[in-house]
Order: C-alpha cells, then sequence, then structure tokens
C-alpha cells in the first residue's frame, strides 16, 4: 500500500510539472519594470526577450493620417493617438524618456531578438478606420518577415474577424472582452481566449471546455503567486503577467 501511495504521488507530481511546463510567460506591455525600461516602449521589449519570456504584449493604435503607434492608453500626455496626426503623437515621450515608438520602429527592434509578438490592436471608434490599421498591420507584419513571430490579441469583434480572415494559416488570434465560450470562439476560427483572471474565475469552466473544443487559454493580468498557481494547476496555456519573473521562478521551481 505504501509503495502504491508513493506511486500515485510521483504520478500526481508529474502531471502538475507536465502542466507547469506547458504554460509559457507573456511580459504585459514588456518587462517594463525592469530599470530604464516603461511600459510599451522599445527597451521593456527587450528587457522581456532578456529574461527569457515566451512572448511580449504590447498595445496598437493609428493616428488619424494612418501611422501605428505602440501605446496602451488611448492618449498620451493628453494627445488622443486615433485622433491626432502623427506628427503630434510623434513627439510624445514615455516615462523612461523613449519617443512614443511607431509599430515600424517598435517591430524593427523585435526583428533582432526571440521572443514572441503579442500584439493587441485596441478597439477604435470607427470600425473603418480600425479595419484598416488591420490592413496596415498585416501588410508591415508580412513585409517585414515577421509573420511567424505574430500573435494576435483584441478586444474588438469586428478587428478578431479581421485579423482571423488576413493572417496566414497557423497564425493564432485570441479574444479578450470575455463574453464568448470557447466554443463560439471555436466557431469563429479563433484560436482561443485571452480572458482576464476575474473572468476566468467566474466561468472556472472554461478551461475544461477550452480542453475539449481544442482552443487555447491566456489569462490576464496575473501578478500574485497564489493566482498564477490557479492557472497553471487549471491548465493555462499562457499567463500574461506583469511580474514575468516570479511566473518563471515559479514555473522552473523544483
Amino acid at each position: 500500500m505504501k509503495l502504491k501511495s508513493i506511486i500515485a504521488t510521483a504520478l500526481l507530481l508529474a502531471g502538475t510539472f507536465a502542466v507547469a511546463a506547458q504554460t509559457r510567460v507573456v511580459a504585459h506591455r514588456g518587462f517594463w519594470d525592469a530599470p530604464g525600461a516603461s511600459q510599451n516602449s522599445i527597451r521593456s521589449l527587450i528587457k522581456a526577450d532578456s529574461i527569457g519570456c515566451w512572448g511580449s504584449e504590447f498595445d496598437v493604435w493609428m493616428s488619424l493620417d494612418g501611422t501605428l503607434f505602440v501605446n496602451h492608453d488611448a492618449t498620451i500626455n493628453g494627445v488622443e493617438i486615433q485622433s491626432s496626426r502623427a506628427r503630434d503623437v510623434k513627439v510624445q515621450r514615455l516615462s523612461n524618456g523613449e519617443y512614443i515608438p511607431t509599430l515600424k520602429q517598435y517591430l524593427q527592434a523585435g526583428t533582432k531578438l526571440k521572443t514572441q509578438l503579442v500584439l493587441e490592436l485596441k478597439e477604435h471608434r470607427d470600425v473603418h478606420h480600425e479595419a484598416k490599421a488591420v490592413k496596415k498591420i498585416l501588410k508591415m507584419v508580412k513585409k517585414m518577415g515577421l509573420e511567424k513571430r505574430m500573435t494576435y490579441i483584441t478586444f474588438s469583434l469586428p478587428a478578431l474577424i479581421e485579423l482571423i480572415k488576413g493572417v496566414p494559416a497557423g497564425t493564432e488570434v485570441y479574444y479578450l472582452d470575455g463574453d464568448l465560450s470557447p466554443a463560439k470562439l471555436k466557431h469563429l476560427k479563433a484560436a482561443g481566449l485571452d480572458y482576464s483572471l476575474r473572468t476566468m474565475k467566474r466561468h472556472f469552466d472554461w478551461f475544461e471546455e477550452a480542453k475539449r473544443e481544442g482552443v487555447k487559454v491566456n489569462v490576464w493580468t496575473v501578478n500574485e503567486e497564489d493566482d498564477m498557481r490557479w492557472c497553471i494547476e487549471n491548465g493555462a496555456d499562457f499567463i500574461t503577467t506583469n511580474a514575468p519573473l516570479r511566473l518563471q521562478q515559479l514555473l522552473t521551481a523544483p
């Protein structure tokens, strides 16, 4: 009986470590907590790569005259990106002193790195403007030879559909808004769900449904160790976090 108990425990631990090994770390807006970095800065992207994150997430807006910029908020220093001209946006600085990067500049930096580029297209007020942004993004990514390095996420259902239609076969596109089940996302041909921790705790059965439907699960933004463990134990494929080093240590702990 004692031997059986030991074997059972070993198998349980092996299963736990197998789940943990499958969970990948996505740095939220890059590893911006590193010295000299700030959210969505090129330095934060480089730092995420330097610590071996599977992916680095960043946010994209398009200016009124069609230039794509990397920034989380709709505004930077009081300048709204989607309603402003590029000349008024590009002179704005991030908290670390960098100028706000254009998507082209950001991707150029990414070509020298290994981390997966997790691009969030922000939800624009004008769906036609948003659709143009999708086309510009996909054209730029293809021209720069980064199609295999890209993962796309968005809160916008129209943008999700446009991205799924436009990306090469095998490119993963995820939905962020939290209002569609894994089965519905599979029907839309999305790679899976990328939902908040709060949403997944409210719909924890979606982990199991995602497995049945063959779609993947990312959870954001998970910063506390107990929440990280909960996501890992429930089989999250990815965890997006502001504390990538903490999550890496947890995943590799004996």
